[in-house]
């Protein structure tokens, strides 16, 4: 049987057979309202957070659209090598059943396999701009049968200087063809450019900005700066950590923990940009298949990495940047399912964090564990307003072994504080 609401969007039976096998039942938001707009041959702006099925909502009417032997027809750019291959995976599994050839385009890895596919003139390619240029500089690729163009974390990518890239690629695309363009924000860059390389777009707002999954539990760990190592390593011991996303400011802060971890008998990787690409395979592949229960990263991965069933995300350090924070924590809690994101705080970062509570519209429960807390030293939060009047709880899966020593009024006291 067809799967239930699905069916109702005018999708063909190869696809509705290739969305049952994924086992999807029901559209999300974006899916509903991007997918009807896209098979009407409209453009479309979507605005939506991550883990809210934004691939199908551009893929699924993209695959509709191809008509078999006109060579490539589909092409979608994306900011990471992560994200590119992920797009290009879940493309091969919607078009299931069919000839259509997807390829990834990236770089880091060989050209051979890519040169086969521009040549073969595979239907939908997926590249990271940079990579795709290499080879259109080389003569390699025909985009003059290009159809569909999608532009996925255009924020991202913008936010990463690839606007002269993208720029140069339009410039051999068709100009007749259709565009979706696909942010979880909208700063003025974004907006520019949809305005400019769309016409009479639908413009979808699948969330408000800086809303996060619904199933996401949120906290805010209070912690001194040498204990981090320390509370990362209680908390991942405990029960219900299966798949934990840890993400650092830096490279080398990355590597370190990642050492630590491993020294400490806790199965770990490492993930940034440093790394050579068949490591960074391995490393995805390792964490996606639970070979390992914690993934240590960087920025990189808070895009375009879609493993399905990450229990926990943990910011290392708090985001410098309030759209980085819901991204990241966007790596859990995805397609409805529930997932915790935990972020460190030391005294140092109260600001940020505050500036952070600011631009999300809310506040984050604060959890203080007295052998790991800052509490007590000068720069403590107690009576900021945003606090006052309010008790931090413990998450679920903490139990009482941190706290077993304290009095129920001493801890009550020592929650109250900061918080």
């Amino acid at each position: 049987m067809n799967p239930a609401g699905f069916q109702e969007l005018q999708i063909s039976p190869d696809r509705l057979a290739a969305i049952e096998a994924l086992g999807w039942t029901v559209p999300t938001p974006i899916q509903t309202k991007a997918i009807p707009a896209g098979m009407a041959g409209q453009d479309v702006v979507g605005i939506a957070q991550t883990g809210t099925g934004k691939t199908a909502a551009f893929m699924i009417p993209a695959l509709e659209r191809i008509k078999m032997g006109e060579g490539t027809q589909v092409l979608v750019l994306c900011p990471t090598r992560e994200l590119a291959q992920q797009v290009c995976a879940d493309t091969e599994a919607l078009a299931k059943g069919t000839r259509i050839k997807a390829q990834a385009i990236f770089g880091g890895v060989s050209y051979k396999e890519q040169i086969d596919a521009l040549s073969r003139g595979d239907e939908v390619i997926v590249a990271t701009p940079g990579r795709l240029i290499d080879h259109l500089q080389s003569k390699r690729g025909d985009l003059s049968n290009v159809r569909y163009l999608v532009l996925d974390e255009a924020d991202r990518m913008l936010d990463m200087g690839f606007r002269p890239q993208i720029e140069q690629v339009l410039k051999v695309l068709p100009r007749d063809r259709q565009t979706m363009l696909f942010s979880a924000t909208m700063p003025n860059g974004v907006h520019d450019l949809a305005l400019r390389i769309t016409r009479e777009a639908v413009w979808i707002e699948a969330a408000p900005p800086g809303t996060t999954a619904s199933g996401i539990e949120e906290f805010f760990y209070s912690v001194k700066p040498e204990k981090k190592p320390d509370l990362l390593l209680e908390l991942v011991s405990r029960p219900g950590w299966d798949a934990v996303l840890v993400f650092t400011r830096t490279k080398a802060a990355a590597d370190v923990l990642d050492g630590r971890l491993q020294r400490e008998g806790i199965q770990a990787d490492a993930l940034h940009s440093d790394r050579h690409m068949k490591d960074r395979t391995r490393a995805l592949e390792r964490f996606s298949t639970g070979k390992i229960r914690v993934l240590v990263a960087t920025d990189l991965a808070q895009r375009g990495l879609d493993v399905e069933g990450i229990s926990h995300v943990v910011n290392y350090d708090v985001p410098l940047d309030p759209e980085d924070y819901i991204h990241r924590i966007g790596r859990t809690g995805r397609a409805g399912a529930k997932g915790v994101a935990i972020t460190f705080v030391t005294a140092g970062d109260l600001g940020a964090m505050k500036t952070l509570e600011h631009r999300l519209g809310r506040t984050v429960e604060r959890v203080h564990l007295p052998e790991f807390d800052y509490v007590g030293t000068p720069q403590t939060e107690s009576g900021s307003p945003a606090s006052r009047g309010r008790r931090s709880r413990l998450p679920r899966g903490m139990g009482a072994r941190s706290t077993a020593d304290l009095t129920p009024e001493e801890l009550a006291e020592l929650l109250d504080q900061g918080s």
